[in-house]
């Protein structure tokens, strides 16, 4: 039977939906009255229920740029699972307990804490006993509540995912091959540990909580399904489970066994943990594990094939990668044929050679690998010769793995990704120029260093006759180009890949120095570490490149290539030199965003935490005990409610 906060959940979902078509897809699924009369059942659902969640369209949650992630220890460690390949062992473990068995989740684990209802703190494992602390990307997630019916102090954990359907969309997106993420689990933990929550909202990270740990005033009747099912009357999305014991365990193994294949979120096992809590505490733990549960990873499927070839794949930072090739195979429900071998020392270890016998599997049921090599013929020479730009190789010893690298600073499997980053939206924003054309062009030697871009037009017959262009093509590509000659300085600067120098780092830089390219090459590294937000690194990485000749050079003939305009500062500078931090909900103004945009373009900045450096915090409960009002308390820092900016330095903002 469907629950409130399933039909909660429900709504959220079809609101969603429909405001996305009707904005983004200009059609719609729904007239207005039935948008209103479900936005109005959510509403009354909302406060019927105490719960709401991170992407109800019923709130709007501001975005916020972090300078870091802070630290913090846990409250009782997160030990790891013991856990084993064998379903006997896995029965053995349970007996005659009721036991839960679940999806063992492959993504980061993450401890919340709820004070009030509301969601006061997120933190990840870290290494177990000390975690970083992503509350701000927390209430980003996709279904995550933000308000719960229960008050008291509530802590649990539970992992963050990213669906397979998301990985693959999130990397088609990503056009430099390399910069592509391997598995849901990296790019669930790159987009969980970012800086700026608005990258980890766009990324639709899910969270499943596994684990209650503490909830005073409660009675779970000693038992964690009890736990599970209160999570979930809180709105939580629980992890899939299945009561079990030995002799029931066969049945629930055919279920996960069965699903796993079609299962859209990633898990790489199960999880078994007795039902009765005060049995699972009694056990206590090892050092390394708790004896209250059990982890089963699932056997891996091998097959065996013949190694036909290994191809050796240049990088953008000169590695050469070897890549097996073998004789199809159908793992996992699909047809494989390549695996990474990673570096000279596993290519060693394993003692390949063309027309080995080799077994194959795929690590988590994603990525295939090589399990083992029957033959070990050893017939396998190291290249000598670099496939992209044919200048000699060297094998160089990276922290006590041997690799394969071109030395070669000109190779053009390098100038890859620099002109990639050069073209892309943040930077020159050069429409239609994707990794593969810019592959083609460097490869027949159009592209000498990154101003080649804008002399295309002296290829115009070799583009044309190119296999997937033509003259409707090359004629878009220089409108393109044409049009991104316009441009301002902190995107040029953005562009040049200056190791460290963002967007937001570039403007600061070049406001700084008046928008004038000629003072920012002649600044020294202590001008450029004086600057408010630029620290010692980034002036060392920004002096260093500056330095070079070649780099010298470079600008000169990008200069004249560019019509670069004049970024104006802003008209009202009330607040000059002043820095501003923004937390908690808004009232007069729709999400943070919008308010961080009003103070910047008074001449002010925003930034993630509380410092030294901030001059105002700016929330509408004054009196809180929050971290950041805390802290603004203890640094002298005065803390101002909407009405109190508005009335000081917006009055036009009043509503």
């Amino acid at each position: 039977m469907a629950t409130a906060s399933d039909r909660i959940k429900e709504l959220v979902d079809t609101l969603n939906r429909a405001s996305r078509a009707y904005y983004q897809e200009d059609r719609e699924i729904m007239d207005n009255l039935q948008y209103d009369r479900l936005y109005r059942e959510l509403e009354g659902l909302e406060r019927e229920t105490g719960i709401t969640l991170a992407n109800s369209p019923t709130v709007s949650v501001g975005y916020e740029v972090l300078e870091e992630l802070p630290k913090e220890a846990h409250g009782s460690p997160m030990l790891s699972l013991d856990k084993t390949k064998d379903i006997e062992d896995l029965r053995s473990f349970i007996g005659d307990h009721k036991t839960l068995l679940s999806w063992k989740l492959d993504g980061l684990t993450i401890v919340l804490t709820y004070e009030d209802g509301r969601l006061a703190k997120a933190v990840t494992r870290g290494n177990g006993l000390v975690g970083e602390v992503i509350t701000n990307n927390a209430r980003v997630f996709a279904d995550l509540p933000l308000k719960i019916p229960y008050t008291e102090k509530l802590v649990l954990r539970g992992e963050a995912v990213i669906t397979y359907r998301d990985f693959e969309k999130i990397n088609q997106k990503i056009e430099d091959v390399d910069a592509r993420y391997k598995n849901p689990r990296n790019l669930c933990s790159g987009s969980v540990r970012q800086l700026n929550n608005e990258m980890t909202a766009q990324r639709n990270v899910h969270f499943y909580g596994f684990a209650l740990v503490s909830a005073p005033g409660m009675d779970f009747q000693d038992s964690h399904e009890k736990e599970m099912e209160f999570l979930a009357g809180q709105g939580f999305q629980v992890v899939e489970y299945r009561i079990v014991t030995g002799d029931t365990l066969d049945t629930a193994m055919e279920y996960f066994s069965s699903k796993i294949t079609e299962n859209e979120i990633p898990s790489d096992g199960l999880v078994a943990v007795y039902d009765s809590i005060s049995y699972g505490a009694s056990l206590g733990h090892t050092s390394k594990f708790p004896r209250n549960s059990f982890a089963f990873k699932w056997a891996d499927e091998i097959r065996e094939t013949t190694l036909e070839e290994i191809e050796w794949s240049p990088s953008r930072t000169g590695l050469i990668n070897p890549i097996a090739i073998f004789s199809p195979v159908e793992l996992e429900g699909t047809t494989v044929s390549r695996a990474s071998v990673h570096n000279i020392s596993i290519l060693e270890e394993l003692e390949l050679g063309i027309g080995d016998r080799i077994q194959v599997y795929k690590a988590n049921m994603i990525i295939p690998q090589i399990a083992d090599n029957l033959t070990r013929s050893k017939r396998l020479d190291i290249p000598q010769i670099c496939p992209a730009c044919r200048g000699e190789t060297q094998i160089d010893q990276d922290k006590d793995v041997k690799v394969l690298r071109c030395p070669n600073p000109l190779c053009p499997a390098k100038k890859i990704k620099s002109f990639t980053l050069f073209a892309s939206r943040d930077a020159m924003n050069i429409e239609g120029l994707s990794e593969a054309t810019l592959e083609k062009f460097i490869g027949k030697g159009f592209l000498q260093d990154l101003s080649d871009l804008f002399g295309l037009s002296r290829y115009k017959e070799e583009i044309i006759d190119m296999e997937g262009f033509g003259e409707r093509s090359y004629e878009n590509l220089m409108e393109n180009l044409e049009k991104a000659r316009t441009t301002t300085l902190p995107r040029v600067l953005y562009s040049l890949g200056i190791p460290g120098i963002g967007l937001a780092n570039a403007k600061l830089i070049c406001r700084h120095f008046d928008q004038d390219m000629g003072q920012i090459m002649q600044a020294t590294e202590e001008e450029i570490s004086s600057i408010d937000g630029i620290g010692p690194v980034l002036a060392k990485n920004l002096a260093t490149y500056l330095a070079r000749e070649e780099n010298k050079k470079l600008w000169e003939h990008l200069s004249r290539q560019l019509h670069i305009e004049a970024v104006e500062g802003p008209a009202d500078s009330t607040l000059e030199g002043k820095t501003f931090v923004i937390t908690g909900t808004l009232e007069h103004f729709t999400n943070r965003k919008e308010l961080k945009e009003l103070i910047e373009s008074k001449g002010g900045k925003v930034t993630g935490s509380v410092t030294g450096k901030t001059h105002y915090l700016i929330n509408n409960n004054t009196s809180s005990n929050s971290s950041k009002n805390k802290k603004a308390r203890e640094l002298g820092i005065p803390i101002l409610s909407e009405d109190d900016f508005i009335d000081t330095y917006a009055p036009e903002a009043a509503r």
